[in-house]
């Protein structure tokens, strides 16, 4: 039991650590942008992102270029500098959102002023590092920004494949329910649906009219049973395989109507149930068969 225990536990480490490293690999192969006025503070975060391990890195001391170059590249983060000349953070960070309309602004601010900080992260920045540079602080910040920036994305990514999957499904669907409406149509006078209490619900078809039913005065509330004058045994026989929820298949049962002669209907059946399994109603079709059972009867 404990050498069960202990490979159990060994294959979920073993997971795990796969796992992490899958995450880090796609971390270290974001685009990341940085933006500062002094060329220093640049080459120095160019050295230290290089050093970690990240490939993808691109910089600029023109802010005026950092909306342009962010819709061409989609960059996963950008290393922002509030105080710059001409144009300062607060202001590209206004031209972005303008492009990043989802409301994610990829952004980790650099200030000396520690009274800017709240107000960069009010304005959509993500986060912030101070000036000086602490760089185990800059690189943890980082890593851990773009991991939830990877997140993000990817459940952007599967909520869109879930809502197309969504909308396949239920195109497929109606499709698929048209078609079936167009084959009963052709194979028989009418279609019905009943609620699990045995009311009609939908009707396609003449079926009131075939079974003496006054439409206007049933809202489509009205069961088989309840028309009358029907054949007693032929009636408890469909109504038992209703309430067992069995489907039954070109089921021939009998009324007579107001002036004394026999109309036969044919019905099939299937019960239906919910996507948890709860039974909701029947559905199926039917057809005047009178002309067909006199025949055979005279035979």
């Amino acid at each position: 039991m404990r050498l069960a225990n202990c490979s159990m536990i060994y294959q979920q480490v073993n997971d795990f650590s796969g796992n992490n490293a899958m995450l880090i690999s796609e971390i270290l192969k974001a685009s990341i942008l940085i933006v500062d006025d002094q060329e220093a503070n640049v080459m120095l975060l160019e050295q230290m992102l290089r050093k970690a391990g990240y490939a993808h890195i691109t910089s600029t001391m023109d802010p005026h270029t950092v909306v342009p170059l962010h819709l061409a590249h989609r960059y996963d983060l950008i290393l922002l500098d509030l105080q710059m000349p001409e144009m300062d953070g607060f202001q590209v960070m206004e031209g972005l959102k303008e492009i990043e309309t989802a409301g994610y602004l990829p952004v980790l601010v650099i200030t000396a002023q520690p009274a800017h900080k709240l107000r960069a992260l009010q304005a959509g920045a993500k986060d912030f590092v101070s000036k000086p540079f602490d760089l185990v602080e800059v690189q943890t910040r980082i890593h851990n920004m773009l991991e939830v920036r990877l997140l993000y994305r990817k459940l952007d990514n599967y909520n869109k494949v879930l809502e197309q999957t969504v909308l396949e499904r239920t195109a497929e669907l109606r499709e698929s329910e048209a078609r079936f409406k167009s084959l009963t149509e052709l194979s028989s006078d009418w279609y019905w649906e009943q609620d699990p209490q045995g009311k009609f619900t939908k009707v396609s078809g003449p079926v009131f009219d075939m079974l003496g039913i006054d439409a206007d005065n049933t809202d489509g509330a009205l069961s088989i049973a309840a028309a009358g004058r029907w054949n007693e045994a032929e009636r408890v026989q469909l109504e038992d395989n209703i309430a067992n929820r069995r489907p039954f298949l070109d089921f021939i049962y009998s009324r007579r109507n107001a002036d004394g002669t026999l109309q036969y209907l044919q019905v099939s059946g299937e019960p239906m149930f919910d996507s948890a399994s709860l039974f909701i109603g029947y559905r199926g079709i039917g057809m005047d068969v009178t002309e067909r059972m006199n025949r055979d009867l005279e035979k």
